[in-house]
């Protein structure tokens, strides 16, 4: 059982506690983007087994009716052997996600793995005409380039600042200047996408950015935030914009948990209360 001060952060270890959060989610005009914890495979066992059930999770969904999609990262579905086996899982995973009509997402990892997901998202989301999405960050230097280049590639990109630190000469360290590439993504994808825009976000001055953005030039977008985090902001912006909440589980929680605690002031202090007010 997952401790209650964990919980808030992590929906369960069984995929029904996931997709239980999810209803509780749907009740509140909230969609769930769904995650099954596990990443840096370098055996074809454990990528086998989260593939298959990433599967199962989409039968689900799509039987249940449930407002929800799922994502996977590269490196769990197997890219750390090769990228023939990533492309390979990750190809059966839309494929059948697309006969369900369920969203599936791309998580992006550290810089290494930019080209080898943006070269699958493109090839997957061409082959069905959408259905598929990919994330980019903005504290990479080629990330105006990638932005550029999917502008007209059926689907959706997620922009988020990055929650990895990339060598300087790949990438911006400084908060200021990754603030400044972000406004400068969202305004391009803004004037240049067809819809498809994820503001992957829980800065409030970004998210109304994005909404300042919509008004300027009409384009459709959602907001997306972390299970634990903002939770009331995600119920309240639901009035009135699309917002999708990013939904993790799984026995793997323990890793995942320590990193949500850590990166942010608000969460510690969270865990902190938690902990002496048992």
């Amino acid at each position: 059982m997952i401790p209650p001060i964990a919980s808030r952060f992590v929906a369960g270890e069984s995929p029904a506690k996931a997709l239980e959060h999810v209803r509780q989610l749907n009740e509140r005009d909230v969609g769930a983007i769904v995650n099954l914890l596990g990443e840096h495979y370098d055996e074809r066992d454990p990528v086998a087994d989260d593939a298959a059930e990433y599967r199962t999770l989409v039968e689900d969904i799509a039987n249940s009716g449930l407002e929800a999609a799922v994502s996977v990262k590269p490196s769990q579905l197997g890219l750390d052997i090769s990228e023939d086996v990533f492309r390979a899982e990750l190809t059966e995973i839309v494929d059948a996600a697309a006969d369900r009509g369920v969203f599936v997402w791309i998580d992006m990892e550290d810089h290494t793995t930019t080209d080898a997901t943006l070269d699958a998202f493109e090839t997957v989301a061409r082959e069905h005409g959408g259905g598929v999405g990919v994330c980019v960050q903005a504290n990479l230097r080629r990330t105006r380039a990638d932005v550029r280049r999917l502008a007209d590639v059926p689907g959706k990109v997620r922009f988020v600042k990055g929650a990895y630190d990339p060598p300087a000469d790949v990438g911006y360290t400084d908060g200021a200047r990754v603030d400044r590439e972000y406004r400068t993504l969202l305004e391009y994808a803004f004037e240049h996408y067809d819809g498809g825009i994820g503001v992957g976000s829980h800065d409030p001055a970004m998210v109304e950015y994005a909404k300042a953005l919509h008004d300027r030039y009409g384009t459709d977008f959602e907001i997306q935030m972390l299970m634990g985090v903002r939770d009331d902001a995600q119920y309240e912006l639901a009035g009135e914009y699309e917002v999708w909440q990013y939904v993790p589980y799984g026995d793997r929680w323990k890793s995942y948990f320590y990193r949500r605690v850590t990166e942010r002031t608000d969460n510690l202090k969270f865990a902190l209360r938690a902990v002496l007010t048992g």
